[in-house]
């Protein structure tokens, strides 16, 4: 089940990338980028002749957390514990073999320059699938940790993320496959991060722009959750 009640949506249309607000999102909204199924899953396509977002290189179908009333939902660490957890398959890689699946990204503060602290990418290398984590150590920070979580988890294989936000500045990433393969990671933030605001992302936002109209990403969600308590 995808509860979908607190997520926008955008979508890589033709001439402009275009945003589904929440309530639009909940009233049965589909398209050639995010077509639902009769067991309750969706299945995000993004082609790499997408058009992409104004601070963006590559093209996206990608949720963005909200309130239940559409208005964007920005949260300091230090408030709530935080999770975000899914279920899902990747069917399609760009030639790149690059798609982020999940995100925990910061708010526009002074020394973030709107920087995600987290992605988490399949990456598709060499006929292995990988799930990695791409971890930036403090707000404004151009180098990328790339943590690797797990691999051999093959296209189409069902696999699942859960991340984890604490109070206290504790984070952490498992993820696990249906064949078994699985793997974890902990790390206490840096007080660089502090005084950031965060919100989560989800969908298949590719890491390529090159290519024929039928080249891109697609990835297939049974389960999505957020929550903060």
């Amino acid at each position: 089940m995808l509860d979908l009640t607190t997520w926008n949506l955008t979508v890589p249309a033709h001439g402009s990338a275009t945003s589904i607000d929440t309530a639009r999102l909940n009233n049965g909204y589909q398209s050639q980028y995010f077509r639902r199924h009769a067991d309750g899953s969706v299945t995000f396509w993004v082609p790499v002749t997408g058009t992409t977002t104004e601070d963006a290189h590559y093209p996206r179908t990608e949720l963005r957390e909200t309130q239940t009333d559409g208005t964007l939902s920005y949260w300091p660490y230090q408030t709530a514990d935080s999770y975000l957890s899914a279920v899902l398959t990747v069917s399609q890689v760009p030639s790149k073999g690059k798609i982020i699946i999940g995100q925990i990204h910061s708010d526009d503060q002074p020394g973030s320059q709107n920087d995600p602290l987290l992605k988490l990418q399949y990456h598709y290398l060499r006929g292995v699938g990988r799930l990695e984590a791409l971890l930036r150590k403090r707000p404004g920070d151009s180098e990328v940790q790339n943590i690797l979580l797990a691999e051999n988890v093959q296209l189409n294989e069902r696999f699942s993320y859960d991340l984890r936000l604490t109070p206290t500045g504790k984070l952490g990433i498992r993820v696990q496959s249906s064949d078994g393969d699985a793997g974890s990671y902990y790390r206490q933030l840096s007080g660089y991060w502090d005084n950031q605001r965060f919100y989560f992302k989800a969908g298949a936002y590719i890491q390529d722009n090159y290519g024929p109209d039928n080249e891109g990403g697609r990835a297939t969600f049974y389960w999505l959750n957020s929550v903060h308590r």
